[in-house]
């Protein structure tokens, strides 16, 4: 199952409903009539998007998720949410983290609707470096740094919403779902502040040799049609995901990342090349397959490398 639905103006199924779908929590509201709540959520496996709307006024207090939630206002106002001492409202067009994995919080919701976002945590590590104590990668902030991350954040939650969860073919690719993580992880990090270190590090300098390259292509060729990391690739080369970055800018000037990429459509490229229409292949089938999850991107960096767009390598 990739999708959940959730219609309802009974005040205590929605509580039940809720304390199953979130974590456990009490919701509060001066009246039982005129109520209506609406949930709607996406799911691949470590993340979950969820669009919710609420007509009405309530209280809310949750007891702690273990997962990194993020909320998109929509409409309305969220108030007061409340964790460890923080306190901020949210209005329509605001991104915000509701509270750290471990905490608790409360707060109302006033005839609000808008969007959660719920990543485990490990996904940040996989896109991140934590530094020599290899602490897990943490926010310090509950508000992004600039309105402009918040902006390609926001815009590619929508995506994953509207073109990735919205289609269970493509959900049951592992390739997209891993792609789609990754990417989301990263986004977040780029949005918010957090703890993983900036600087440049002498040591993973001195491990951008050769050396790290090769084994990291080799890892990459080896295991190019399972959903590998970052992380998974910089220990492999025995190295921090700072060495790997710093090695392929240093030798071929590109990222492990686009790397990766480049040889999974190279893969996709044979396949299609000795593919069959009338077995029903397709394009996006397997693009889908290799990781692309949209089409229209597939085709323009098809047609770079190859020179023609994949429909055409298919017919012939």
């Amino acid at each position: 199952m990739n999708s959940l639905l959730f219609d309802s103006d009974d005040l205590s199924l929605t509580e039940d409903f809720l304390s199953q779908a979130y974590a456990r929590l009490h919701i509060g509201h001066s009246g039982s009539s005129g109520i209506r709540t609406r949930m709607r959520r996406g799911i691949m496996p470590s993340v979950t998007v969820d669009e919710l709307d609420f007509n009405y006024e309530m209280s809310y207090a949750v007891t702690p998720l273990g997962r990194l939630s993020l909320c998109t206002v929509h409409e309305g106002t969220v108030a007061d949410n409340t964790f460890h001492g923080v306190t901020d409202t949210y209005g329509p067009g605001d991104i915000a983290v509701l509270a750290p994995p471990d905490l608790p919080y409360s707060g109302r919701i006033r005839s609000t609707r808008y969007n959660v976002t719920m990543l485990d945590t490990h996904l940040l590590n996989q896109v991140a470096d934590p530094g020599q104590s290899g602490a897990p990668v943490r926010l310090t902030s509950h508000r992004p740094h600039s309105p402009a991350a918040a902006g390609q954040l926001k815009r590619f939650i929508v995506h994953l919403r509207d073109h990735v969860l919205s289609d269970p073919a493509l959900c049951e690719e592992p390739l997209v779902v891993s792609a789609g993580s990754q990417m989301l992880a990263a986004g977040i990090l780029a949005a918010f502040p957090h703890s993983t270190r900036t600087d440049a590090a002498a040591q993973d300098r001195n491990d951008a040799h050769s050396l790290t390259l090769r084994r990291a292509i080799a890892h990459i060729d080896d295991h190019a049609e399972e959903p590998i990391t970052v992380a998974d690739i910089a220990a492999a080369a025995h190295v921090t995901i700072r060495a790997l970055q710093y090695a392929f800018r240093r030798h071929l000037d590109t990222t492990p990342t686009a790397h990766l990429r480049g040889v999974r459509l190279a893969h996709a490229h044979r396949e299609l090349r000795s593919a069959d229409p009338g077995t029903g292949a397709t394009v996006t089938g397997i693009a889908a397959r290799w990781g692309f999850h949209q089409p229209s991107r597939f085709a323009a960096a098809y047609r770079a490398v190859y020179g023609v767009l994949p429909s055409h390598t298919l017919r012939t």
